[in-house]
């Protein structure tokens, strides 16, 4: 997989329609998508992930809903930031794929100690464009802010990173040349960019194959 938008949310969690929302992702550049929530529909020449997000107030709530069927089907399993403690937990749960929503905790929640973590057990840290495109004033700056934290710590110690439009639909998706824009707003370069929307592919080799849905 060569660029992969980590989240996209479908009706009904969102306004359009899976298929609608993966004709669009293939003609704004991506080969792959991670779909939350239940899209109906079979589009063709996309690879379709199913991701489910875990938000949990501990890391013994956090391993009890990894085990649960529905999330262990799942192809990508994404878990929402909490405190530090949690993170440093949360990355070293080996059924977590991605620590989403970073924007949304502290600064310094994820530190280095949560990077070391991850980046020895392979787990990334999501950045959604939300965001960046969503927020104003003060919300954006600070998002920009977590952004520019995570990739300070990535460049360190080299976990794998993500990136999601977190489209619920197709007017909040962006191309693959507008993502490289975007993340140059925190110092992300072209190389960076291109690196983490391929990652994907890279962390679920190891648990299960890619699926494929075709007409």
């Amino acid at each position: 997989m060569k660029a992969t938008d980590a989240c996209v949310c479908p009706y009904p969690a969102g306004d359009s329609t899976l298929a609608r929302m993966a004709l669009e992702a293939r003609e704004l550049g991506f080969d792959s998508i991670v779909v939350i929530g239940e899209g109906d529909g079979e589009p063709r020449d996309l690879r379709i992930l199913r991701g489910v997000v875990i938000s949990a107030s501990s890391q013994k709530e956090a391993i009890r809903q990894v085990r649960k069927p529905a999330v262990r089907a799942a192809d990508v399993v994404f878990v929402n930031a909490g405190d530090t403690a949690f993170n440093r937990a949360a990355a070293a749960v080996e059924e977590v794929h991605v620590i989403r929503n970073i924007h949304a905790a502290r600064r310094g929640a994820f530190d280095h100690v949560a990077a070391r973590t991850a980046a020895d057990r392979g787990t990334a840290v999501d950045i959604s464009l939300y965001p960046i495109i969503g927020f104003r004033g003060r919300r954006r700056q600070t998002a920009l802010q977590r952004y520019a934290d995570i990739l300070g710590l990535h460049r360190r110690y080299d976990f794998p990173l993500t990136i999601s439009s977190g489209a619920r639909s197709i007017l909040e998706q962006r191309s693959v040349r507008e993502i490289h824009g975007l993340c140059g707003l925190f110092g992300m370069t072209e190389d960076e960019v291109t690196c983490a929307l391929s990652s994907i592919g890279r962390l679920i080799e190891p648990y299960r194959p890619v699926r494929v849905v075709s007409e």
